[in-house]
């Protein structure tokens, strides 16, 4: 059965993401940015929440937690990690299943932004959550994780379906088309990029991307091909992507 998203932003530049499962309706949130914003949503929506959905730790992701489950009961379920910040009621890694009511979510490894991060995985449907993992045009940031993970976690997402449509948390795109024609002059890209910057203008998000997008236009995916564009030429996948990365880090673009 179908899952239907409600995606709306919230802080800065965050996407919070309240799901039903449309056989039940069962109702998710995918981390909890913003307590506030989400419970008014859920009004909004009139749907009562059952599970919150974490990706990883960090309190722009996790921070709401004990708010929203105080006030709808909802049970929470994410990685070991997120415990550092908050209880967790179900803890799950690579390989686990969630279950929201007919719709079954695989658990992908994802760490490399955080240790332990994960992913959310609707097969069904073609639907990935992956949190910071990876992002339209982009990836998180090496906080925790080294190179070697970042690019193994990747490559598992991946491996999706080219279909699979990917909900990144964050409104990035713009800084990262910005960096990507930095290291890439792919005409893919450049087209990609120009709808980007008349999106944005328009105010409309570019949230979400495919997999298949992801692959053709992503300098971090197509981090191997760049190599000798960041100084990488001749080394492993990983340490290219690794190059590409830090690049990344130092754009000022």
């Amino acid at each position: 059965m179908p899952l239907t998203v409600h995606q709306f932003p919230v802080l800065e530049d965050n996407y919070a993401f309240l799901i039903r499962d449309d056989a039940t309706g069962k109702t998710a949130c995918i981390d909890t940015p913003d307590a506030g914003a989400i419970l008014a949503e859920l009004k909004m929506l009139g749907w009562t929440l059952d599970l919150i959905l974490n990706t990883h730790w960090h309190p722009d992701h996790a921070g709401g937690n004990a708010e929203i489950q105080a006030a709808t009961g909802a049970t929470s379920v994410g990685p070991s990690e997120v415990g550092r910040l908050v209880a967790v009621d179900r803890v799950v890694q690579g390989g686990d299943r969630v279950e929201l009511g007919e719709t079954l979510f695989q658990v992908i490894e994802s760490g490399g932004h955080t240790l332990g991060h994960i992913a959310y995985y609707d097969a069904a449907g073609h639907v990935a959550f992956v949190g910071d993992t990876l992002f339209a045009l982009g990836c998180g940031r090496l906080f925790e994780g080294t190179a070697e993970q970042m690019w193994a976690s990747l490559q598992r997402l991946a491996a999706l379906p080219d279909d699979t449509k990917v909900y990144c948390a964050h409104e990035y795109t713009a800084s990262n088309a910005r960096f990507a024609l930095s290291v890439d002059d792919d005409p893919a890209l450049a087209e990609r990029a120009r709808q980007i910057f008349a999106a944005r203008e328009r105010g409309e998000p570019t949230v979400p991307t495919t997999i298949g997008l992801e692959k053709a236009t992503n300098p971090f995916l197509r981090a191997p091909r760049l190599a000798e564009r960041v100084g990488a030429g001749g080394r492993s996948p990983a340490e290219a992507f690794g190059a590409v990365r830090a690049a990344k880090d130092g754009f000022k673009g």
